[in-house]
């Protein structure tokens, strides 16, 4: 029979050993994390499509692996970054597309890249992350405890998921509608494009509220829905004003590259 105090990771009390609890600490997950983010074959790209197909058509499902990965690996973030991999290839794609139908040159598509890379996705969305980090853990979580906390990595992967539909109908699916469509300044230009945006930042706004409301020890989740409000509100105020999104987005890009 094999040692029970060698092979048991939990010490009498019911609390991790010293040298399992390392492995569990922040820090440690965030280097396995970034240690496997340069290992392609280690990543798992089939599941990540799943789960990117599930955001759209069943975004509980997605959030049901979360529930899964925390029993088996006691953690609620992803520890394989091929979601993040993926959907940095969907970045890529999507804004050299829009480069293409705002008729940019080379190194003004790959400077707008840049930009939607490091500003629009990963500096917003670390700002984001932070913040719902900190509102969560601050006003949501039932009781205090260092049991009861939302970790940051899992804000983050929220905000990803979240993120995912709206690039795909902003940055891809609104393409096919921008030159012929949207901006051609009528009402129905702006009827359409401002459509496109209510679904997209309706869909971050779900995304987000499910990702929330999946953790059992968070309370009051449902706040997270309120900005619906006002963003039903902004759309039908852009629709009397005819003050079309997409037109101020493509001269925001274009400024940006100058």
């Amino acid at each position: 029979m094999l040692p029970s105090s060698a092979s048991s990771p939990l010490q009498g009390n019911g609390a991790l050993n010293s040298r399992d609890a390392a492995r569990h600490t922040a820090g440690a997950k965030r280097y396995k994390y970034l240690r496997r983010l340069f290992r392609f074959r280690q990543m798992d790209f089939e599941f990540a499509g799943w789960q990117m197909l599930y955001l759209f058509t069943s975004p509980q499902r997605v959030y049901r692996n979360f529930h899964y990965r925390k029993q088996t690996k006691d953690q609620w973030a992803r520890d394989d970054p091929a979601f993040l991999v993926l959907l940095s290839v969907w970045l890529c794609v999507s804004t050299v597309g829009f480069g293409f139908v705002l008729d940019m040159g080379f190194f003004k598509m790959i400077k707008l890249l840049l930009w939607v890379v490091f500003i629009d996705c990963v500096g917003v969305g670390l700002l984001i992350s932070t913040l719902m980090w900190f509102i969560s853990n601050k006003y949501l979580v039932k009781r205090q405890s260092r049991d009861y906390d939302v970790e940051w990595g899992y804000a983050f992967d929220v905000h990803l998921n979240a993120f995912y539909p709206l690039l795909v109908i902003l940055h891809f699916i609104q393409l096919f509608f921008i030159n012929h469509v949207i901006l051609t300044d009528t009402f129905i230009g702006y009827l359409v494009g401002n459509t496109f945006w209510l679904i997209a930042i309706g869909y971050y706004i779900y995304i987000t509220f499910l990702g929330y409301s999946a953790l059992p020890f968070l309370k009051n989740t449902v706040i997270l829905l309120y900005p619906f409000a006002p963003l039903v509100l902004l759309y039908g105020l852009s629709l009397a004003l005819g003050w079309n999104f997409t037109h101020t987005l493509c001269s925001f890009y274009k400024y940006r590259v100058k």
